[in-house]
């Protein structure tokens, strides 16, 4: 699936969120994070406080989301699209998913549409192997360096740092 213009697959009910988002984060595109992954941050929480941050993520129909380990809560809502969680059930539009801290999962966009999640992710997120050898970690300042870097090679402020 071909996705060009920050709205390409998205439902009318989610266009104008994903706007203002948009707006809010001085962005004019989601932010690559991979093969069919791109996330617009909404906010990074402070790292006195375990840090994290909140975004939307969007995946392409077939994207996973490979093996990894939480090191604090994280909160799922599904605005469009479905998800296969690794436990097998299927996560659709306006279901919630709860982790706790240090759950460890894997789980990917399923169907033929767009999946849009809101995501609040506390603290950092190891990438693991499936033996549990850390293969990635990605803290609150990397997610901010990646913002910063992906504004300034678009010539934007970044916004969420103010």
């Amino acid at each position: 699936m071909t996705m060009t213009t920050p709205l390409d697959g998205l439902q009318p009910h989610v266009q104008p969120h994903v706007r203002a988002a948009l707006a809010r984060a001085g962005l004019d595109a989601w932010m690559p994070e991979g093969e069919g992954k791109w996330s617009l941050p909404l906010q990074f929480l402070p790292e006195a406080e375990g840090g994290g941050w909140v975004e939307l993520m969007r995946l392409a129909p077939g994207t996973a989301l490979t093996l990894h380990r939480h090191h604090g809560e994280v909160h799922g809502l599904n605005l469009q699209g479905h998800r296969r969680l690794d436990d097998g059930r299927v996560i659709g539009p306006g279901d919630y998913v709860f982790e706790p801290d240090g759950n460890v999962d894997s789980w990917a966009a399923v169907g033929d549409e767009v999946l849009v999640l809101h995501v609040v992710v506390r603290g950092d997120v190891d990438y693991v192997a499936p033996n549990g050898a850390l293969q990635r970690r990605i803290t609150t300042a990397d997610r901010i360096a990646d913002y910063r870097a992906f504004c300034a090679a678009r010539g934007v402020r970044a916004r969420l740092l103010d």
